[in-house]
């Protein structure tokens, strides 16, 4: 008996000790292909927000593959018409930005240069010449880092080959993985002990219902506030609404830093534009109203009733 416990432990350890190798070969396979992996992990993301859909056109008679090719076509389809209206104009009003930002910095100088420097007169007369000299020299400063960093993005060679991996790949591993997700889960249980396979399942059923509905409900969010920033903004006719308000909205998956962030800049850009308190205020309560529609209404229906959160 005893020594029937001695194997059973000394088996144990032998198959802790494979699996731990597995998991550490696994991480180290992962951390050496890190730099090839995006467009893959973006066609399981998208495989993985798009199986419900599948599962529902089955429920109509629909075969797996007959549906997931309707269903990628028409994602992929959507995207790239959405990405033919938005991207154009994000990239001219990203442009326009760039190219502005020196004038509002040299605005910025001409209007409060004297009373800064007012507060400066106590200083040495060489570090005002310093601060003066550096206040003018920023903005070419600027222009130039951003004018570096934008051309770096653009001519870079694997940068081209990135995209062109998104655009050809991601697709791909979406479809393939989107139609054999019922028989990649059926493979995954199968590897389960059996003593432990119905709990662990029931435990993976709990995670994945509330982890997809916080990821969906949050995509939602984040879709519905950054068209609601850029037409309130676009309405208003402040210079690049559609680019803030886009990217207002991509940045409320951060709590307040989304919000924060917009509304800082729409203020500046107003204040530039406009120059009037009467022209900063329409872009305010922009941002605050959206504060409240997303606080009060859109999280807590989208994310909160997916996830079993009190609002």
């Amino acid at each position: 008996m005893t020594d029937k416990v001695i194997n059973h432990n000394h088996n144990n350890g032998r198959m802790w000790i494979f699996w731990l190798s597995v998991g550490v070969s696994f991480f180290v396979f992962i951390y050496l292909i890190r730099s090839i992996l995006l467009p893959f992990v973006l066609g399981a993301f998208v495989a993985y927000f798009l199986d419900p859909a599948a599962d529902k056109l089955e429920k109509y008679k629909f075969s797996r593959t007959l549906a997931t090719t309707a269903i990628t076509m028409a994602f992929f389809t959507i995207l790239f018409l959405l990405s033919l209206l938005i991207v154009p104009t994000i990239v001219s009003q990203l442009s326009g930005l760039i190219t502005d930002l020196p004038s509002y910095i040299l605005d910025l100088e001409k209007k409060y240069e004297q009373r800064v420097f007012g507060w400066l007169g106590s200083l040495p007369e060489n570090y005002v010449d310093s601060i003066k000299t550096a206040a003018s020299n920023f903005s070419g400063v600027m222009i130039k880092f951003l004018g570096e960093m934008v051309g770096g993005l653009f001519h870079s060679g694997m940068a081209v080959i990135n995209i062109l991996s998104l655009i050809l790949i991601t697709p791909v591993v979406a479809f393939y993985l989107l139609r054999d997700w019922d028989i990649i889960k059926i493979r995954f249980y199968a590897l389960l002990p059996r003593q432990h396979e119905k709990i662990i399942r029931e435990q993976l059923s709990l995670i994945d219902i509330t982890l997809a509905g916080f990821i969906r409900g949050q995509i939602n969010v984040c879709l519905l506030l950054g068209a609601f920033y850029a037409v309130g903004l676009s309405i208003l006719g402040l210079k690049f609404g559609i680019l803030i308000g886009v990217a207002t909205g991509f940045l409320v998956i951060l709590p307040y830093v989304g919000f924060l962030f917009g509304m800082g800049i729409g203020i500046i850009v107003a204040l530039f534009q406009f120059g009037t308190l009467g022209g900063v205020l329409p872009v305010l309560a922009v941002f605050i109203v959206g504060q409240i529609i997303e606080s009060n209404f859109i999280t807590p229906k989208l994310v909160g009733e997916k996830v079993g959160l009190h609002p």
